[in-house]
């Protein structure tokens, strides 16, 4: 069954253009399903039911994975089969007939303005690490990036000038975003103090946000950075990565922001996964009714 997944992957990767890191993590749920599969005995794919599909979907959940994770697990593997029944491997698609649970799906986490500011002012800038992490979490928060995207810059993709940095999304598809005086002037301080000193100890980085070693930020020390100014600002919500990114669109809406605007500067291609961030607004509506109206 490895093989077929290799092969799954490979069709991901040539004919659909999907992105490494989601590649990556279709290739680990597939492991993950085999994984379960071979735990019940079952050795060869056309073997499989319908039933298989759905214990395993269901011990992912009594496992407290998240709605989200779960979703894609389920995608992960209808693509699989679905790509089984086109090259033949299979006769029938025994996944067709299972939905994804969107009843499971968990709003996403926001900060609000203050707790954002608080992040926003934790980093020390009379260190280069602080320097460093002002201009990340500046740019993130103006820009609603993916973690994925902010640690895949290249100095080329920043236009200091105007304000707009262009960014790789999932697909490859590019898209250009503008920003604001706060993350250009944290940007700007973060390039003349700090990027220099940086670039000398590798040979040659044009990634925009370096390490102490001159090398390209990865997403796990974005995460591990994210995770240190939230617990010095002693915020207890369960955050993720995006964090940022959900409180930046939802704060645009708050303001009246056009959803299809902030449909683009997130690169979703369906409004549908940009409407969540609406839900978001009821939901807030509802508590702020319920605190202060004097007949909840």
């Amino acid at each position: 069954m490895k093989k077929l997944i290799d092969e799954f992957i490979n069709y991901l990767s040539v004919e659909r253009g999907l992105a490494d890191n989601t590649l990556y993590a279709y290739r680990q749920d597939l492991k993950k399903y085999i994984s379960h599969l071979r735990l019940k005995r079952v050795t060869a794919i056309e073997q499989t039911t319908k039933d298989d599909i759905v214990n395993f979907i269901m011990r992912e959940k009594d496992a407290g994975l998240s709605s989200n994770s779960i979703s894609r697990r389920l995608a992960a593997i209808k693509g699989f089969y679905r790509f089984l029944v086109m090259e033949r491997y299979l006769k029938r698609d025994i996944s067709s007939v299972l939905e994804t649970p969107k009843l499971w799906h968990k709003l996403p986490e926001v900060l609000n303005l203050e707790e954002v500011e608080r992040i926003l002012k934790r980093p020390n800038l009379k260190n280069w690490l602080g320097i460093r992490d002002k201009a990340v979490l500046e740019l993130v928060y103006a820009t609603g990036m993916r973690a994925s995207e902010i640690t895949g810059l290249t100095r080329g993709n920043l236009n200091l000038e105007i304000g707009f940095i262009k960014c790789k999304g999932k697909g490859s598809k590019e898209r250009i975003i503008p920003f604001g005086k706060e993350a250009a002037r944290a940007i700007e301080r973060y390039l003349k103090k700090v990027r220099p000193s940086l670039l000398k100890k590798a040979s040659a980085s044009d990634s925009l946000f370096l390490t102490r070693l001159g090398k390209r930020m990865s997403r796990q020390t974005f995460w591990k950075m994210i995770k240190k100014y939230l617990k010095q600002t002693k915020i207890k919500k369960d955050v993720s990565p995006h964090t940022l990114r959900h409180s930046f669109a939802t704060h645009l809406l708050e303001r009246g922001a056009d959803l299809r605007i902030v449909q683009e500067m997130l690169g979703h291609s369906n409004i549908s996964t940009t409407q969540i961030y609406t839900h978001i607004n009821k939901e807030r509506l509802k508590s702020i009714h319920k605190k202060y109206h004097p007949r909840p």
